[in-house]
């Protein structure tokens, strides 16, 4: 054998050390940049995919921006787009448990963790090309969390604000009936070369206690620093209010349709939690409308920000823990697996109802914070003592007396 090739293994030893010029350290940088190569790509294909499986049953609630209201498919595609950090956001954690446990069962079908193992590379060791690719997916998430998903929320608010605007001008269509959303609807008899329009029906049912319903004669769009508003000139609204028997009607000369308000503008002042960036929410305005109405959803939307980024640790660490042993092809991991799906199953939930709850309840985030704390610390504990997952001896014996007994039948 070649010398530069000849293995001098020594109990002890974190791998096994080659003499030449190589040397131990790119020994396990081959196995590094191996490990961390396969778990990242698989972690960016599941990642994809479950992204674009899910943008696709939400993009197609928004069908009818196509449908009803005549845009473009690319519109369609760029604002159920802006949808995908805050997707991404969700989807990274579990995309990279997968990841991880693809990893760790194709490195146990293919014998390279025995392999691994006997030449003495310890758990430990071997455990942190997958920590890398969790702190870059945590990194990435923290990005997504603080300043992408907001800005994304952010323009979706904005572009639809103008393409709802834009609907009374350019899309709707003289002598047709358009919904431009829930509970309100437009209908012109004639749209002059100018831009006005004549003969103006809104049907306004968006608030269930109060039916409102405008007549004028002709109308224009106007814009300013204030909003956009269809001026609506010589006609009538009739109001109808759920309480009262007979509707109110007034005859008006002029009269200013608001046509940003149910879009809900671009004001900071009106943005909801979620389209907050993470430094707005540790720091906000104290005389925020939003912030002084609802600061319990501020205070959970803050702390469910700053968690985010440790699920992707908290996921690798459990994954490793309860399948990054070296086990044989004919030693089911069925067990072990099932535990690690429980085990993030049961820390997101908790998360998720940490979440939920800190809005009322501040002492919610203590069970967001401890949940994390307690999967790690679970997982560490299995990595240091060497545990072994598999199942209970009467679970085991269980299924042996049922396979014989189906055998025999089946006989």
């Amino acid at each position: 054998m070649d010398k530069s090739r000849r293995c001098t293994y020594r109990r002890g030893d974190d791998a096994c050390r080659f003499a030449g010029a190589d040397g131990a350290t790119g020994t396990m940088n081959s196995i590094d940049r191996y490990i961390f190569r396969t778990t990242f790509g698989a972690f960016a294909l599941i990642a994809v995919s479950l992204t674009l499986l899910i943008w696709v049953t939400q993009a197609l609630r928004e069908i009818d921006l196509m449908t009803n209201q005549g845009q473009a498919i690319l519109v369609f595609i760029g604002m159920t787009g802006l949808l995908i950090p805050v997707l991404v956001l969700i989807i990274a954690p579990v995309a990279l448990m997968v990841a991880v446990t693809y990893t760790l069962n194709k490195l146990n079908a293919d014998s390279e963790m025995v392999v691994m193992s006997a030449a003495g590379i310890s758990p430990w060791r071997l455990f942190v090309p997958f920590v890398l690719v969790a702190l870059v997916v945590s990194l990435m998430v923290a990005v997504i969390g603080a300043y992408l998903g907001p800005k994304g929320l952010r323009e979706l608010r904005t572009w639809a604000a103008q393409l709802r605007a834009d609907l009374v001008t350019t899309i709707v269509k003289p002598g047709r009936f358009t919904t431009i959303e829930r509970g309100l609807t437009f209908h012109i008899r004639e749209r002059r070369p100018n831009g006005q329009l004549i003969g103006i029906l809104i049907d306004d049912r968006r608030d269930p206690k109060e039916r409102a319903t405008f007549l004028a004669e002709r109308g224009d769009i106007l814009e300013n620093d204030r909003g956009t508003f269809l001026v609506l000139e010589s006609g009538s609204v009739q109001r109808r209010e759920e309480t009262r028997r007979d509707p109110t009607i007034v005859l008006f000369d002029r009269y200013a349709f608001d046509l940003s308000r149910f879009s809900g503008g671009a004001d900071g002042r009106s943005l909801s939690a979620r389209e907050r960036y993470l430094w707005e929410l540790m720091a906000p305005e104290p005389s925020d409308a939003a912030y002084t109405a609802q600061p319990g959803v501020f205070r959970a939307e803050l702390h469910d920000r700053l968690a985010a980024p440790l699920y992707p640790l908290a996921f690798a660490v459990l994954a490793y823990a309860f399948l990054g042993t070296p086990a044989t092809t004919r030693q089911s991991r069925a067990f072990a697996l099932g535990l690690t799906i429980l085990a993030v199953g049961a820390l997101r939930f908790v998360g998720f109802g940490s979440t939920i709850f800190a809005a009322q309840n501040p002492s919610a985030v203590i069970v967001l914070y401890c949940s994390l704390v307690l999967g790690f610390a679970v997982g560490l504990l299995v990595v240091a003592r060497g545990i072994t997952i598999e199942p209970p001896r009467v679970i085991t014996a269980a299924v042996a007396v049922f396979a014989t007994r189906f055998a025999r039948v089946a006989t």
